[in-house]
């Protein structure tokens, strides 16, 4: 399904940064990170120019190709790899920050890849993500078809063991975000962090 969403030429999400990781990267701790189901790269690459050493992991091999194009187009350079974030290790330790930009996975491989952030983080390492709500079925303005692939608060805390959540917040916002991303979005945002 998503080889052949990003099949086209355009930049379905677009290629601008997530508005919700433009107000909080001052607070990603710099160095290596992370972005968990990250498509065409536009995240990834923009940290980059930040000055992060970013890196993208994806189940599509046609998005990671695009991502590694915008990278180019942008003077920039980030790490890709291809996986299914259900099996996908990250290894111990081994990022400054994770970021998860509506990366929506069925319940069980998303409780297995939050459960795993605590681990995967350094000590004082930083999550952050942006996912819909159940709320968003409702409004229509993209994301998944299904409540289950959706995130609340409540249980984001349940899932984020291991790390202390510093911002969490259910709102409704202006999401513009390429093509599939247009209008009043209903969201979970949350900023954690494992202790130093």
């Amino acid at each position: 399904m998503w080889d052949q969403r990003y099949a086209a030429d355009e930049y379905v999400y677009g290629t601008l940064p997530n508005d919700f990781l433009v107000s909080r990267v001052a607070a990603l701790p710099r160095g290596r990170v992370l972005c968990l189901g990250e498509g065409e790269g536009r995240n990834a690459v923009w940290l980059a120019q930040q000055g992060f050493e970013a890196h993208a992991v994806d189940a599509s091999a046609v998005g990671l190709e695009k991502a590694k194009r915008l990278a180019r187009e942008r003077c920039v350079r980030i790490g890709t790899a291809v996986a299914d974030l259900a099996q996908f290790e990250a290894g111990d330790a081994q990022w400054d920050s994770i970021v998860s930009i509506f990366c929506h996975l069925p319940p069980a491989a998303r409780a297995r890849v939050h459960g795993c952030l605590a681990h995967w983080l350094r000590p004082g390492g930083v999550f952050l993500l942006e996912a819909y709500t159940p709320d968003q079925l409702a409004l229509g303005t993209g994301g998944p078809p299904s409540a289950e692939l959706m995130m609340t608060l409540a249980g984001l805390r349940g899932e984020l063991e291991g790390l202390v959540i510093e911002h969490g917040v259910e709102t409704v916002r202006t999401v513009v975000e390429g093509r599939l991303h247009r209008g009043d979005g209903a969201v979970v945002q949350v900023l954690a962090r494992r202790p130093a």
